[in-house]
């Protein structure tokens, strides 16, 4: 079993930054590919960013290339997600994810088999 506790979440005027923290309780943390969703009110959960295994390869959705950058510490259990240059449609729930089979970075939210409780990113004009 997997627990997945994210923080860092909150209200911030857009051009601000926000850092995300996953914490994970799985021992075996460093063979989970990891991703972070997001949702907002009334859409479907959509991707945001995905790391693999070694930390070695990422991917981003478009919308947030250039501005985002997720990482992971190993050694920490934890993933996090940088978020620079906030917009109001960053406006979301944030959710941490686990794929425990490892491997590719899938961007497909069904992929995943653990999730955290979210946290919230509020972006203001």
């Amino acid at each position: 079993q997997v627990q997945l506790v994210e923080s860092g979440g909150g209200l911030v005027q857009a051009g601000g930054s926000l850092r995300l923290s996953c914490a994970a309780s799985r021992r075996t943390f460093s063979s989970d590919t990891m991703g972070w969703f997001r949702q907002a009110p009334g859409k479907e959960r959509e991707f945001v960013a995905g790391i693999s295994r070694s930390g070695g390869s990422t991917r981003y959705a478009d919308s947030v290339k250039g501005r985002f950058t997720i990482s992971r510490d190993n050694a920490k259990n934890t993933v996090y997600l940088q978020m620079n240059i906030l917009k109001p449609e960053d406006t979301a729930v944030y959710y941490c994810a686990a794929d425990t089979q490892g491997g590719l970075i899938f961007t497909a939210y069904w992929k995943y088999d653990h999730w955290g409780q979210g946290t919230q990113v509020t972006v203001s004009l």
